[in-house]
């Protein structure tokens, strides 16, 4: 009996089907949706939990806008199931396709049968990786509200588009160079013990008012946007070159993106302070 009746039911199910295929699509998106926004919960609510724990406990003060501060949790979900979802089906799957696409033989104009490639060959891949840096640290959420606040905060003395335009341009380059180092397969330690050299010699110059921003600038910008794109570009640069491993060589990437803009935003309050005594100097 219970046979016959799920048999009757999958038979129901495959007629609903075929006479309603748009709803039954929309029924398997609410489901994914739904366990989407659950697992989100599951990772939201530690930091609900966490800050009206403190305002009611610690603080013993009650929360001053609740209904604001619920609906405001409540965006934050959906824009994070959305955002999450939006990754799987755009983001993650765009860079592992430009990676595959800029290293074809075909696109190189190489031997298809051939082991070792000139790391010259690949220069489409260093600027794809160049401007893919650039465009993502602009439209980093992060960095956009940092250098809002940087620029608030020292009246006007940090602009907030030279910041911008500077972690963009560390990231750029950074980027260019990480997949440099995944075509040819060299040690990542070595550059970051350099990059990190080059970032204490520049602390010990640089004006004191930029090198907390600059290092805060490192991080900020490794966020929502740039992250998966960045880690879809190694994994995929690194299936698609000959001899190189994904585990191995396709991360680290965002080291690079990290390490970079520190560097560009020091080397960038340094060139305008030697500006600024200069103009000053040329006085009379």
């Amino acid at each position: 009996m219970t046979d016959r009746l799920t048999h009757f039911a999958l038979e129901l199910f495959e007629i609903g089907r075929d006479l309603f295929p748009v709803a039954v699509i929309m029924i398997d998106w609410l489901r994914h949706f739904a366990l989407k926004l659950l697992e989100t919960c599951r990772d939201i609510l530690p930091i609900a939990g966490t800050i009206i724990g403190f305002q009611l406990l610690v603080i013993r003060k009650p929360l001053p806008h609740p209904r604001k501060t619920i609906i405001g949790f409540f965006y934050v979900l959906l824009g994070i199931v959305f955002f999450l979802e939006g990754l799987d089906l755009a983001l993650f799957p765009l860079g592992s396709l430009m990676a595959s696409q800029l290293t074809t033989p075909e696109f190189l104009g190489i031997n298809p049968v051939a082991q070792a490639v000139a790391w010259q060959s690949y220069c489409w891949v260093y600027m794809f990786a160049a401007s893919i840096g650039f465009a993502t640290a602009l439209a980093e959420p992060s960095l956009l509200a940092v250098a809002l606040k940087a620029e608030q905060i020292s009246g006007g003395t940090i602009r907030a588009w030279g910041l911008r335009i500077s972690v963009a341009i560390g990231v750029g380059f950074g980027l260019a160079l990480g997949t440099f180092r995944i075509v040819t397969g060299s040690e990542l330690y070595l550059y970051i013990i350099a990059g990190y050299i080059i970032v204490m010699i520049q602390t010990r110059f640089a004006p004191k008012l930029i090198i907390g921003l600059a290092y805060d600038s490192g991080a900020v910008t490794t966020s929502m946007v740039t992250v998966p794109l960045v880690t879809a570009l190694g994994l995929g640069l690194a299936s698609a070159v000959p001899g190189r491993n994904p585990l191995l060589d396709g991360f680290g990437l965002i080291a690079f993106a990290c390490l970079f803009p520190i560097i560009a935003v020091l080397g960038y309050a340094q060139i305008a302070q030697w500006l600024s005594k200069s103009s000053l100097s040329s006085k009379p």
